[in-house]
């Protein structure tokens, strides 16, 4: 169990990392085009999902979801279930710290970014029925084109939201 946390703990860690990273320099290039910035931010959190879910995948399933994990093809022990949040949890606050120090921002701080209500709540609710739809329906068809088909999902659901 100690190595599906740590799996999900590093895997989870460099997913805010190249979210945050990636967003922080496309707005930085992008000449204030919020486009440009958008595209190449969510073409880089596609990218690292498939790399992320390809490298870690064979140790934990590779989740990085509360949601993935609940609701795991197969299921997971309720045994395991806090080992792997415990792990995201870990894994999150770390690769947030490494974005905000490689890009010299404060190692933690509020969002200016208001991200609440009714609107908020559908649209995640949503992201997350596409998101165990398309692992779901991978697993059951064709399991290895699930890291594709999730990195796919992750690049259309940002560029569209």
């Amino acid at each position: 169990m100690l190595r599906k946390a740590v799996a999900e703990s590093v895997g989870t860690a460099f997913l805010p990392t190249a979210v945050i990273g990636s967003g922080i320099m496309g707005e930085r290039l992008a000449g204030g085009n919020v486009a440009t910035a958008l595209l190449a931010n969510a073409i880089a959190t596609g990218a690292t999902l498939v790399a992320i879910i390809l490298a870690f995948g064979p140790i934990s399933g590779a989740h990085l979801n509360p949601a993935v994990t609940l609701a795991s093809p197969g299921g997971i022990p309720w045994r395991e279930v806090p080992g792997y949040l415990a792990g995201r949890v870990a894994g999150a606050f770390a690769g947030v710290a490494a974005a905000h120090l490689m890009f010299g921002e404060p190692l933690f701080f509020v969002a200016r970014h208001v991200r609440a209500g009714s609107a908020q709540i559908f649209g995640e609710f949503i992201a997350t029925f596409g998101l165990l739809s398309v692992i779901w329906g991978c697993v059951r068809f064709r399991s290895s084109a699930v890291p594709f088909a999730v990195g796919e999902f992750a690049i259309r659901s940002n560029c569209c939201s």
